[in-house]
């Protein structure tokens, strides 16, 4: 009886550990698409470009290049950008919905609408998705191996979060973790 509900407190501690991490990467995805859309979404939306005005489109412009600029280099100039956008919106046809089609037709005319051309080839490629759920899922494979028959599931958890969270544990300075485990524990480093 004892090792039933032992079984079942670590199947849901590992429950809970999975949910958390759940929860975690949908707010991280949907915070990226928010940023995504503040960036990008002028240029993602046709309909919103056609029926912008011309402040808010310099707004989204200059945010544009400031989301852009490296150091003191930018990949677009907000300014230029505005005034071809102001002329590519009258020169696009009417039965264009997507980012897709506008970079097909700025191909070949790239010397008219740089700014455009470059804007909407970073828009094209920028990868909106995030796979740290699916990491976090495709781990516990790895980790679960022939050995976890030996292995707590509090141990199979420990192991599972620093698999997932790789980047943080890099980050880490070992030496000041043993020194304070080593504190904890009142052991002594033998020299």
């Amino acid at each position: 009886m004892f090792t039933s509900i032992f079984l079942k407190q670590a199947h849901t501690s590992s429950f809970l550990v999975l949910m958390d991490q759940a929860l975690y990467s949908l707010e991280t995805r949907f915070e990226q698409f928010q940023k995504y859309e503040q960036t990008f979404g002028f240029l993602f939306d046709l309909e919103k470009l056609k029926s912008a005005s011309e402040d808010s489109l310099m707004a989204s412009c200059t945010n544009l290049e400031a989301a852009l600029k490296h150091v003191n280099h930018s990949d677009v100039i907000g300014d230029d950008l505005c005034f071809e956008l102001m002329v590519l919106k009258e020169a696009l046809p009417q039965d264009y919905k997507r980012p897709l089609e506008v970079l097909n037709f700025l191909k070949g005319r790239e010397e008219c609408y740089p700014n455009s051309w470059i804007a909407y080839q970073i828009l094209l490629t920028i990868p909106v998705s995030v796979a740290t759920a699916e990491r976090s899922f495709s781990k516990l494979k790895l980790i679960k191996s022939y050995l976890r028959s030996t292995m707590s599931q509090e141990k199979l958890n420990g192991l599972a979060i620093i698999s997932i969270e790789r980047e943080l544990v890099r980050n880490l300075d070992y030496d000041n973790l043993i020194k304070e485990f080593i504190e904890k524990e009142g052991r002594k480093i033998l020299s």
